[in-house]
């Protein structure tokens, strides 16, 4: 089993009301109603800041010279692609 520690939160009353009526429908205590909800938003966040994080990192290498290709022949590729067909990838314009 995890192991847990406790913490204290105050809500806004109309928000425990919501949780209560949400846990009573779903067959769950509160308290496995809130810590599903923070486990996905905390989860959410994360993967959002990885997202910003490969993007400043792809924006720092095109930067310094990596291949990059025309948004044109991309989106001509990936239609390729959804059709079925195995294209070769865009030849990059700049590299």
């Amino acid at each position: 089993m995890a192991k847990t520690s406790t913490t204290t939160l105050k809500l806004p009353v109309a928000l425990k009301a919501r949780i209560a009526r949400l846990a009573k429908t779903s067959g769950r205590a509160p308290h496995a109603v809130m810590v599903a909800a923070l486990e996905q938003q905390v989860l959410r966040d994360e993967r959002m800041a990885a997202f910003v994080q490969e993007a400043l990192d792809a924006d720092r290498e095109i930067d310094e010279g990596a291949e990059v290709s025309g948004a044109g022949d991309v989106h001509a590729w990936l239609q390729r692609l959804a059709a079925g067909a195995k294209p070769a990838r865009p030849k990059p314009w700049r590299g």
